[in-house]
């Protein structure tokens, strides 16, 4: 079974450069620009994981949280925030929403696989 991730930023380079770790990781890995868009996507997708920002356009990484953790389809995806914040108020106000895990941007990409495959149960 291959991981299907669902990452959500507004930053074109930080999708391209999840989408390259996530792909080269063997799992597949389908992009969103904002919120809005990736709470659309995350119905018609159906992933494993969500990866998403805290700070977008349209609906925050917050909204997301609460809209997945809130709705009728898979309501418990490992969802893990991919931020530049760090502050711990933030990282508890995201696991409050519903959040699984935190990891700071810039990233590491084996760092931030070992993660989806732990979260995901996925096989090294």
């Amino acid at each position: 079974m291959t991981i299907k991730v669902l990452a959500i930023d507004d930053s074109r380079t930080i999708r391209s450069l999840v989408q390259k770790a996530m792909h080269d990781a063997g799992f597949d890995c389908v992009c969103a620009d904002d919120g809005i868009q990736g709470v659309a996507m995350f119905a018609q997708e159906n992933p494993d994981v969500v990866i998403t920002d805290i700070n977008m356009p349209n609906l925050d990484g917050y909204g997301v949280i609460a809209r997945i953790r809130g709705g009728v389809l898979n309501r418990t995806v490992p969802i893990l925030v991919l931020s530049t914040e760090s502050a711990d108020h933030l990282k508890a106000r995201a696991r409050e929403a519903g959040a699984t895990g935190w990891i700071v941007k810039p990233f590491d990409d084996d760092a931030i696989v070992s993660v989806v495959r732990r979260v995901t149960g996925a096989r090294a």
